[in-house]
């Protein structure tokens, strides 16, 4: 194990909701997570994620991050990158690695594509806070890389803002609503939910793998810093043996 206390991982936050995950998960793991906010409306709606992720706001984004010379940096937004599709996401992630100076960059949807080729997972379920409309893209942005889709739940939520204020047992209903028998893993997408303190205890109560948005984007933030650390309180993709991939 590789665990390397000089990391820091730049998070780009849209709004505020669960943020204070990543000031949990820094002194967890040993990093050093700044956080810059950017701003838009919270709706799970296209035209505003369409927005909320575009490039001259990421941009600005990696300029609030710059003076803390980060080793990689994180869109930590599921719905503000899948809703581009496969190619318009990679180039989403391409543009803001040059914003960032050239640091390796990528955004929540290729953290939890990443995340299941580690665990070996191809047959998903997704547990979405989102409106059916745009669940529906991030099924389509995971089948076009290659995963199974088993089972798609909503809960219908309309605004991040709403998520955030999910309890523990909410999301544990919603993870478990949206399981299959078939699926190797639940994904369950959204770094407005607050998800990290509770991991184990949702892989517990399912039976199985849990990913969750801000898991993902943590650990694939610190994969990209060169950073492997276990921590199995972090769920199944924090586990010795996973195949972290640390460059």
């Amino acid at each position: 194990m590789q665990q390397d206390r000089s990391a820091k991982v730049g998070i780009i936050y849209p709004g505020h909701a669960a943020e204070d995950d990543f000031v949990f998960a820094a002194e967890l793991v040993g990093a050093a997570l700044p956080v810059a906010h950017i701003y838009g409306t919270d709706l799970h709606a296209v035209p505003e994620l369409l927005d909320l992720g575009g490039p001259r706001k990421l941009a600005a984004g990696a300029a609030l991050l710059a003076p803390e010379n980060p080793d990689s940096v994180m869109w930590a937004c599921t719905s503000g990158s899948f809703v581009y599709g496969l190619e318009g996401a990679r180039t989403q992630v391409d543009d803001l690695s040059v914003a960032a100076g050239g640091v390796p960059a990528s955004s929540t949807s290729f953290a939890f594509v990443e995340a299941l080729t580690a665990l070996g997972s191809t047959r998903v379920a997704v547990a979405a806070s989102y409106p059916r409309d745009v669940g529906a893209l991030f099924v389509e942005f995971l089948t076009a890389t290659g995963s199974d889709v088993v089972s798609f739940g909503v809960a219908g939520i309309d605004t991040a803002a709403e998520v955030g204020t999910l309890s523990a047992d909410d999301v544990l209903d919603l993870a478990a609503a949206g399981d299959h028998p078939d699926a190797d893993a639940i994904l369950v997408p959204d770094t407005a939910m607050h998800t990290l303190r509770i991991l184990r205890e949702l892989e517990k109560h399912v039976g199985k793998p849990v990913l969750t948005a801000n898991q993902v984007t943590l650990w694939q933030g610190l994969r990209l810093a060169g950073c492997t650390v276990i921590r199995p309180e972090l769920g199944t993709l924090f586990e010795e043996g996973i195949d972290h991939g640390a460059r």
